[in-house]
């Protein structure tokens, strides 16, 4: 006769509780939300970020499906353990908020370096497209750690799009370009997306298509030696540290900058390597020099441990933006600070 094994016991009784309190409060959080989301037009929000010690998910909603990570634990489990509690909690957040579990995915984050948050992670091509407002971006769940749509960076796409109107706009690290389209949307006279990634470049046009905007895919140096395009959104193939030195010896000048860029960097296609906490001074500098005179430079990172010696700009008004949302409230979000270089003439 098999006796059953206590420990497995034990291990079964630990996860079926800590189900219990996920799905407690994830129909809590989704009562909570749900209203607040339908009111400002979106079906992308975060439910869950860490609220319970002992379940160290971050959850986001996407529609009809759910993005979710593990971080890792400050101790050692075994992996079949951790495989199975995944499998539980999957179920729990099945069950609470009526998601399939197949439309249901949890990934495994742990500190990145370079670009490796945006690196593939599967292959299940699980694409769809979500709201905000009046737009709409394309997300996958399935085979990147990120989904291509951050949804702690929200306010700071209203905030974007209600600036942009008229402006010559330069995104830096442009990603997924969820901002440039925010910045069309919003009025921009010409936007411009420097990214090193053909793959996220691609992505960025299908956003842009979304919405009804054309866009040009351009040559850098070509771009950098004419006068104007002749393109409204320029899609730009780079690496935004020669871009921006080019930019300045070709004297290009944006009205709206935003510069955020990885934590830390050692991509083989660029010169050199990146860290943002070291580095940011430097970067920061090269874009004032291209910022027009009277414009806003955004500078954002997510960078842990990070801090901005504001004082190293005299001549600039630097001001911390508030971007907090309900459903990020009490909850850490990358930082972003505004600033002002010179002063128009």
């Amino acid at each position: 006769m098999n006796h059953p094994n206590p420990r497995s016991l034990e291990l079964e009784q630990k996860n079926s509780e800590q189900a219990e309190m996920l799905y407690n409060r994830l129909v809590k959080r989704y009562r909570h939300l749900k209203k607040w989301a339908r009111r400002i037009g979106t079906d992308t929000f975060r439910l869950y970020d860490r609220d319970i010690p002992e379940i160290p998910l971050v959850l986001d909603l996407y529609g009809d499906a759910v993005s979710g990570a593990l971080y890792k634990r400050p101790y050692e489990k075994d992996e079949a353990d951790e495989e199975l509690w995944l499998q539980t909690m999957k179920g729990s957040v099945s069950k609470a908020l009526d998601i399939p579990e197949e439309r249901i995915f949890l990934k495994t984050r742990q500190r990145q370096k370079g670009n490796s948050q945006y690196n593939r992670f599967g292959s299940g091509h699980f694409w769809k497209d979500v709201s905000e407002g009046d737009l709409k971006f394309r997300v996958n769940l399935s085979d990147y750690l990120d989904t291509g749509l951050f949804p702690d960076s929200r306010k700071k796409r209203a905030m974007l799009r209600s600036q942009a109107a008229g402006k010559r706009f330069l995104n830096l690290f442009s990603y997924t370009c969820t901002l440039s389209v925010c910045a069309a949307a919003g009025g921009a006279a010409a936007i411009d997306s420097v990214d090193m990634s053909k793959t996220y470049l691609d992505w960025g046009a299908v956003n842009f298509s979304l919405n009804k905007i054309k866009t040009a895919t351009v040559d850098a140096w070509d771009f950098l030696r004419k006068e104007n395009s002749g393109n409204s959104c320029n899609l730009i193939r780079a690496d935004v540290l020669k871009f921006l030195r080019d930019a300045a010896s070709a004297k290009k000048t944006w009205d709206l900058i935003m510069l955020d860029p990885p934590s830390f960097s050692n991509s083989k296609k660029m010169e050199g390597d990146l860290d943002i906490c070291r580095d940011y001074a430097g970067l920061i500098s090269q874009c004032l020099e291209i910022l027009a005179p009277g414009g806003n430079l955004w500078f954002s990172t997510n960078a842990r441990n990070f801090r901005f010696e504001t004082e190293e700009f005299p001549d600039c008004q630097i001001q911390l933006m508030d971007l907090e949302d309900e459903d990020f409230k009490g909850k850490r979000i990358p930082a972003c600070w505004s600033i002002t270089g010179r002063t128009a003439v």
